[in-house]
């Protein structure tokens, strides 16, 4: 097996070997870009040596009761340190140590040479989850046992509290593991990173850089304020620089470590960057985001002889749909408007859009996060990943250093939470206690409440951004997928016709506190659960008000319910679970735990029947009667107005759909993945077979329309889960023409899915318009494809 591959062997299609992070280096080098020498150990370095130790099936359990627990701290921060102390005793197997110090001598041929060793998780610097600052990275590093050290790190650093709690927060349930990059250090005067969108406005016409002394630590972690330009691409000119905060740098010492060097007031006054410096990182960076053909999030570094060399890509994760108030503090925002300077208390660098008020809440370290209490105002020095548990608990965030593209700031915005950093003096000039509004578009930090002179912007979540002014209706329904009652009141504040997925999973296993639902039934506990869901349901719920909440029942299948605490007991084990125990069949074999369910959305619906009930993975037609007799004969059954919706994730659907209406069913929500997955006969999640998964193969299309022209015919709704709508506008427009009556997708993408289809609708009504006007005796010459 090879554990070592080289940048210039792997590209993108190598992720699922060597991560994100390593993913791009390739990618980079191979587009002829300046990244320095290096190699990545695979992810089956990690696994191997697991396995070597009998250690990778105890992790993985492990890995997965943490993510089932995530909120439950005290126990996630135990689950962690067994599963770090696991990895440690687990150690390095020999042939992967072996291969690894080979790869290393090689880089410096034959020399002690210094490295970077940064972690590449699987999933890592993806197109939807960064990752950012999550996992460990070591600068400098020098020796062969030095190198297997900072690896091992790596490796423990995959099961950390800050990393559980990320997993959890972007819905990434599969089992860990981690690649590692060991990359030549470049002996850097200047570093930095570069976003190839302004991050805040989402402006894909402004680059954004940052620039510090020395090496990048100290801007990635938020430790320093760099020096921050905002340029225009076409043509290539700056037009704003921020000067930098920065007393200190990190460079290799004179063992070859990282050593901390203080920069005396009258260097630190000087500029960091030169206008030539600027144009040259900002010209690799656009080649990379033409190379990649999207928006692309950078670090850089100069050496001592003047050469950039690009050290980490990744795209651009979250970006506003909508653009933000600007202010004269940090870079300006010229398309918005500069909120009035009245009680503007302190002024930063406006690093996540949102406007919120609450108390502010000092905070040291993340060691105190405790003490904040929901909904306040995060303040700090600095933050860094490990206060993401507290960040996703605020209401803002506001710090004296960083700066907007540092790790805090992208957490902040991937999870949704308008942020200012870099204000010098927020800890010193804010008090416990004091009520302050916190503006993260301007970059201001007013005191009191100030949203009774301006409209109030609700928090914005990275998946929940839109555009607070005009929204164009649509005869097509746009509903959102919801799988957590987290920031579920700024969800619903968006322009949303309600919730037409909001999957069990995650509530389910919140409420089970990572047991298997069979083992709390076992020990009395079911009254507990109920009265748990249900008030997750009820959040859910109130906050959409009168708009309909589809709750699709659990889904999970034999492997997930048996990871959970004591499942082994109740789970037979399947070679393959995808297409087995699951769904409705599951019900039926197993309804007590059904009835549980059904008795916790029973008393969330007694005071709020905008709740509604869809059943999963759907085969035949006697399973669909029996498991709508179990729901007439819950509590849940008995109350008036409950939908009835069912997936259509099976392809038997197209046959059963009359039977499943007679039956009750008035309702249809397409389930693009699995009915995609079994249509064509592809594990959907195969990278081997990746390129077959395609949903809009012409079988799988006509096997949808067949599905909404049913709908449409017994007049019962049809809707799709899925992002194509939103990515795709001939897709959108292909349903619209089909005659379905809702899509549902994720909110981030709410906008663009409202945007395609009210387009595909002006087109069918333009197009009929035109055909009752066109002549009967008229022809049309037809343009030769």
């Amino acid at each position: 097996m090879d554990f070592v591959l080289d940048f210039a062997g792997i590209g993108l299609g190598h992720a699922s070997a060597v991560g994100g992070k390593g993913a791009n280096l390739g990618e980079l080098t191979s587009a002829g870009l300046p990244v320095p020498p290096g190699f990545v150990l695979t992810a089956d370095a990690f696994t191997a040596s697991m396995e070597h130790a009998g250690k990778h099936a105890e992790l993985a359990e492990r890995h997965r009761t943490a993510l089932a627990a995530a909120s439950d701290q005290r126990r996630v921060d135990d689950l962690c340190r067994q599963m770090a102390s696991t990895v440690e005793a687990a150690g390095m197997a020999s042939e992967v140590r072996h291969s690894l110090i080979r790869a290393y001598r090689a880089l410096g041929h034959g020399a002690a040479t210094p490295v970077a060793v940064r972690s590449s998780a699987i999933g890592e610097d993806g197109a939807d989850a960064s990752f950012a600052g999550m996992n460990r990275s070591f600068t400098n590093v020098s020796g062969d046992d030095d190198v297997v050290a900072a690896v091992r790190q790596c490796w423990a650093s995959l099961f950390s509290p800050r990393v559980i709690a990320y997993r959890h927060q972007s819905g990434l349930t599969g089992d860990a593991a981690m690649a590692v990059v060991v990359q030549t250090m470049v002996s850097a005067s200047t570093s930095g990173i570069v976003f190839t969108a302004d991050p805040v406005t989402g402006d894909p016409n402004r680059i954004v850089l940052e620039a510090v002394r020395g090496q990048g630590e100290t801007a990635v972690s938020g430790a320093v304020t760099p020096e921050t330009y905002l340029i225009s691409k076409s043509p290539l000119s700056i037009e704003h620089r921020t000067d930098a905060q920065q007393d200190f740098q990190i460079v290799a010492g004179d063992d070859g470590h990282d050593n901390r060097e203080i920069i005396p007031p009258e260097a630190a006054a000087q500029r960091v960057l030169d206008d030539r410096d600027v144009y040259a990182v900002a010209e690799l960076a656009i080649q990379a985001e033409q190379h990649y053909r999207r928006t692309q999030d950078l670090e850089w570094a100069i050496d001592r002889d003047g050469a950039v060399w690009l050290v980490q890509s990744r795209p651009i994760t979250t970006l506003p749909t909508g653009r933000s108030s600007a202010s004269a503090a940090g870079p300006p925002r010229p398309d918005g408007p500069t909120p009035a300077p009245t009680r503007v208390t302190i002024r930063g660098l406006p690093a996540a859009p949102g406007l919120a008020v609450g108390r502010v809440r000092i905070l040291r370290s993340p060691a105190d996060g405790h003490r904040l209490e929901d909904g306040e105002v995060l303040v700090a020095s600095m933050t860094d990943p490990d206060w993401l548990p507290t960040i996703r608990r605020a209401a803002a965030l506001v710090t004296d250093r960083g700066g907007i593209t540092c790790h805090a700031a992208i957490v902040a915005r991937e999870v949704g939470v308008p942020c200012v950093v870099g204000t010098a003096d927020a800890t010193v000039k804010l008090n416990d206690g004091m009520t302050v509004t916190v503006d993260g578009g301007s970059g201001s930090v007013v005191t009191g409440d100030a949203t009774s002179a301006a409209p109030r912007t609700p928090r914005r979540h990275a998946t929940a951004g839109h555009d607070s002014g005009y929204t164009e209706s649509t005869a097509t329904k746009i509903y959102v997928n919801l799988a957590s009652a987290d920031r579920v009141d700024e969800i619903a504040a968006a322009p949303v016709d309600g919730v037409g997925l909001l999957r069990a999973e995650f509530l389910l296993a919140e409420a089970l506190s990572g047991r298997h639902p069979r083992a709390v039934i076992a020990d009395g506990s079911g009254a507990d659960f109920v009265a748990r869901m249900s008030e997750r349901l009820t959040r859910v719920a109130a906050a959409f008000g009168t708009r309909p909440v589809v709750y699709r029942t659990t889904d999970f299948r034999s492997n997930e319910f048996r990871n959970l605490e004591g499942g082994a007991a109740y789970e037979p084990v399947e070679r393959n679970p995808m297409i087995g125990f699951r769904g409705c069949y599951r019900y039926l074999k197993d309804p007590a735990v059904f009835d549980l369910e059904l008795a916790a959305l029973a008393v969330a619906r007694e005071q709020h029947p905008n709740l509604h009930v869809m059943l999963p993975f759907v085969r035949t037609g006697w399973e669909l009667e029996r498991c709508l007799e179990l729901i007439d004969h819950s509590p849940l059954g008995r109350q008036r107005g409950l939908h009835r919706w069912i997936m259509a994730e099976v392809p038997s659907v197209v046959h059963w759909l009359p039977a499943y209406i007679d039956a009750g069913v008035d309702g249809v929500s397409i389930g693009s993945n699995d009915l995609t997955q079994l249509v064509l006969g592809v594990d959907r999640d195969s990278e081997t077979c990746a390129e077959l998964f395609d949903a809009s193969d012409p079988a799988v299309v006509q096997t949808m329309a067949a599905i909404i022209a049913i709908a449409r015919d017994r007049g019962i709704t049809s809707s799709l889960c899925g992002q194509a709508p939103s990515t795709d506008p001939a897709f959108a427009e292909l349903l619209v023409q089909m005659g379905i009556t809702s899509i549902s997708v994720l909110p981030d993408a709410v906008d663009a899915a409202r945007r395609h289809i009210a387009c595909a609708e002006r087109r069918l009504l333009t197009d009929a318009a035109l055909a009752s006007r066109r002549p009967r005796s008229a022809t049309f010459a037809r343009s030769p494809r």
